[in-house]
């Protein structure tokens, strides 16, 4: 080979080296250090008046730092690891740590209850559990190592089992992290998504200029939801400060408020019920907030009473309606009409982001494109997820040939989303085709609601229904059939079984007990004539 042909085989493999450092999780989200390394990553409300700032070269030498520890525990690359806490600097750091170590991390929440966090152990073969220094959980399976993190190295209670090695290289196809969300079998379901897929979105997230240098978005969602990863991804993906809002002040308007000024928050994203309480109790705290800028909402509708009174109060600020599906973090962000039509009835939720596209199909599998039309949406994408965890056929089912060529062999997400197209090609959407809901935007499927119900040995039968009360949040209510037909005691119990094994969203906020439920000509449960006898009760 002459020098002049090594020398460009050299750059050739370099650019190939750069190219593929930048589609790692880590390196995309830390490559603002060495643009600002004195700017603000993340910002905490520690008390009223009081802030605690992380900066981005701060953030890259701790996650280093937590990335040496976990080296030398000896995991592989693919060994996957437990990471439980609520968004912190910490938290971030230990997650791009595990990143940088090619450990796939799996975010849970100080709230998972005991026998939900060792099903997801027991599912993932998880090596490692980690906690903060102030975490409480005890009991963790004998299978895993356990380790705290938080004084900005790793202080290792037990150490993993010893494993052989066998990867070298860390590939952005490798697994980047999982979400376990709500499953229809009644055991939780996780999303595997790769260091391309999730850089491939942020890409594609970052294109819509919705925040810059110098902003500072909040954070509502807690670390589990993978809206936490979508909000961390759009700050420092863009060269501003993430601002988590710590969980427990969501409930308290005024307090929620006070953490969005002290931290100088520019941008609020979260569910659209963070904004309910505020509304109705603080509307002169939020038309205060004149640095904010913008508002990013997704997992339930928005009230359009509510929303258009969110735009008065705050003119300055850019309303944005996202929308998608764990399997690819989200895929299309919106903007609200200023001001909203009066006669508007249903938000748009627009179109892919650059990069993606949304298909509409019908039952036959054809792709619709005539406007007014309801069909499935089917998202072709490159954030598209690896499949769901040791389970073969469910992945199958979601990721499907491209309805548009299906000899291509290329897979598309079916979302099991209903929408329709407007005039311009835009999509509303028209909810579920199956039992899936979103409660506060956590999805949560009714069957393992259901089947923790039907564990109980009181009860016979379960159908649980999302209902709509009037001046309420959407509520989970359960329908009942004991097995000796009489109703169980209204002091908490049942309550109490259900949150052993659910998340604190997925427990039924009211039970209602009946001597038989309702069946269609099938001879399965009635949904439809549940609900309509619900409404008489209400």
């Amino acid at each position: 080979m002459t020098p002049s042909a090594a020398s460009a085989a050299v750059a050739h493999a370099a650019a190939g080296q750069t190219t593929a450092h930048h589609e790692l999780l880590h390196s995309l989200l830390l490559s603002k250090a060495a643009v600002d390394p004195d700017a603000p990553a993340v910002v905490e409300f520690v008390a009223n008046g009081s802030v605690r700032t992380t900066r981005y070269q701060e953030l890259g030498d701790l996650a280093r730092a937590y990335a040496a520890d976990l080296r030398a525990l000896g995991l592989d690359i693919g060994d996957r690891v437990i990471l439980e806490s609520h968004t912190s600097a910490h938290a971030i750091a230990m997650f791009l740590a595990c990143s940088m170590a090619g450990l796939p991390f799996v975010p849970v929440s100080p709230e998972t209850p005991d026998q939900r966090l060792s099903t997801i152990m027991e599912a993932t073969g998880a090596a490692l559990h980690l906690q903060t220094e102030e975490g409480a959980r005890e009991g963790v399976p004998a299978e895993a190592g356990l380790a705290r993190f938080g004084s900005g190295r790793l202080a290792v209670e037990r150490a993993p089992r010893p494993r052989t090695r066998r990867r070298t290289e860390l590939c952005p196809t490798d697994t980047a992290y999982m979400i376990f969300t709500s499953g229809t079998t009644g055991r939780p379901k996780g999303v595997v998504m790769s260091h391309h897929a999730v850089t491939s979105f942020y890409r594609g997230m970052l294109t819509q200029g919705i925040v810059g240098p110098g902003d500072r978005v909040a954070t509502t969602s807690p670390l589990q939801f993978d809206f936490s990863l979508l909000d961390i991804g759009l700050a420092l993906g863009s060269g501003a400060a993430v601002v988590p809002v710590p969980r427990g002040l969501l409930r308290w308007p005024n307090r929620f408020l006070r953490v969005l000024s002290d931290t100088g928050a520019t941008q609020v994203n979260g569910v659209p019920s963070i904004w309910r309480q505020s509304l109705r109790h603080l509307p002169d705290g939020i038309a205060a907030l004149t640095g904010v800028r913008g508002v990013l909402f997704c997992g339930e509708d928005f009230p359009l009473p509510e929303l258009r009174r969110l735009q008065e109060l705050l003119p300055q600020a850019r309303l944005i309606n996202c929308y998608g599906a764990t399997e690819s973090m989200a895929c299309s962000f919106t903007d609200v009409p200023r001001p909203l039509p009066a006669d508007l009835e249903k938000l748009s939720i627009g179109y892919a982001h650059p990069g993606a596209e949304m298909l509409l199909v019908d039952e036959s599998g054809a792709v619709l494109e005539e406007p007014g039309v309801l069909g499935e949406i089917h998202l072709r994408t490159p954030a598209l997820f690896t499949g769901y965890w040791d389970d073969p056929a469910a992945s199958a089912a979601a990721r499907v040939p491209d309805p548009a060529e299906q000899r291509s062999g290329q897979l598309v997400l079916r979302t099991g989303d209903l929408a329709y197209r407007g005039p311009q090609g835009e999509l509303y959407f028209c909810g579920r085709l199956d039992s899936q809901v979103q409660i506060r935007g956590n999805r949560v499927e009714l069957g393992e609601v259901e089947r923790r119900l039907r564990d109980h040995p009181a009860v016979a039968e379960a159908v649980v229904l999302l209902v709509e009360r009037e001046g309420l949040e959407l509520r989970l209510v359960a329908c009942l059939v004991t097995r000796d037909g009489t109703d169980l005691p209204a002091d908490g119990r049942l309550t109490a079984f259900c949150s052993e094994a659910l998340q604190s969203y997925m427990v039924p906020d009211e039970f209602h007990f009946l001597a038989a439920l309702p069946v269609s000509p099938n001879g399965k449960a009635d949904r439809r004539a549940l609900a309509s006898r619900l409404a008489e009760v209400a």
